[in-house]
């Protein structure tokens, strides 16, 4: 990595999400041609692919000894190796975007070594770009294309909190979730459970959280985490493209991800299961523990 200019990168692929942005917005999500991969819950859309398309040639040019995997293109059985490889989502956030509803976004992330070492994340609704360089830290800049600052934008380093607060407990948290594209089976069912499990009171059993949010993508939901205002983000059956740039950011911002099934410390990058949980000064391995007691002996299964 050290012979990497990720500074280099980073600026490249915040200069291909605005492009990509743009496009994005220029559509109209009443006017696309829809397809579902999985089922009516799992969409494409042809903006999609155009976004990747395009994604695919601007980096491809910039970079052409680097590996590339899209969601679009992706192929079943492709590994994730060590050279360095651009994972990118084109739209995060599909659902979303054909509803629109403007929590929708560009997902680029570079892996070395199958480890995230720069990511974009670009709401281009909210003109929002979290960004991060391994060893650099991470950014949310807000307003640049809009003018803001004169087009720079407002900078803010991650998390947004100066000096975030400990994690005391999942009954003081706010936790992302989603129910995914698959709405039977093994793991809908302990995903299910474990969300009335999270909600419910202290008397009944359950962990009594402050709340369970769902962003509808994968990405946000980690840059969310990553700037603190949310406290965990737990996820199984999304993919590399979902999360590779989401975190990069969340570690640059001090946060961890562990595995979304109790026990892994260290998962990864394509192991589809995960739980996300904000940078504070304690309290992380303790609210992973209680967390995994909540799931208890169930599990998350999904192929890589």
């Amino acid at each position: 990595m050290a012979d990497l200019n990720l500074q280099e990168i980073h600026d490249t692929l915040v200069s291909v999400a605005h492009e990509a942005g743009r496009m994005m917005l220029a559509a109209n999500p009443t006017d696309l041609a829809t397809d579902t991969k999985l089922n009516s819950a799992d969409i494409v859309t042809e903006t999609d692919k155009a976004v990747e398309a395009l994604v695919s040639t601007r980096l491809s040019a910039a970079y052409p000894s680097f590996a590339f995997m899209g969601e679009e293109t992706y192929k079943p059985g492709t590994a994730i190796a060590d050279t360095p490889t651009f994972i990118v989502d084109p739209i995060d956030g599909t659902t979303n975007f054909v509803h629109g509803f403007p929590h929708a976004c560009i997902s680029l992330g570079l892996a070395v070594a199958r480890i995230p070492a720069v990511g974009v994340v670009y709401n281009p609704w909210l003109d929002t770009l979290y960004s991060a360089v391994r060893g650099r830290g991470a950014y949310l800049t807000q307003g640049a294309v809009w003018g803001v600052d004169g087009g720079r934008g407002r900078r803010s380093r991650l998390p947004v909190a100066q000096r975030p607060a400990p994690l005391a407990g999942l009954d003081t948290s706010l936790l992302a979730v989603e129910v995914g594209s698959s709405r039977d089976g093994v793991n809908y069912e302990l995903k299910t459970e474990v969300f009335k499990k999270l909600a419910a009171s202290k008397e009944s059993g359950g962990a009594m959280v402050h709340s369970l949010r769902s962003l509808g993508s994968a990405a946000l939901n980690l840059c969310a985490v990553a700037a603190g205002q949310l406290d965990l983000y737990w996820e199984g059956g999304c993919w590399a493209w979902d999360v590779c740039a989401g975190w990069a950011i969340l570690s640059e911002a001090g946060g961890i991800m562990v595995g979304g099934n109790p026990g892994d410390w260290e998962p990864e990058i394509d192991s589809r299961k995960y739980l996300a949980v904000r940078g504070a000064p304690s309290g992380q391995k303790e609210i992973v523990e209680e967390f995994w007691k909540v799931i208890g002996e169930g599990r998350m299964e999904y192929e890589s």
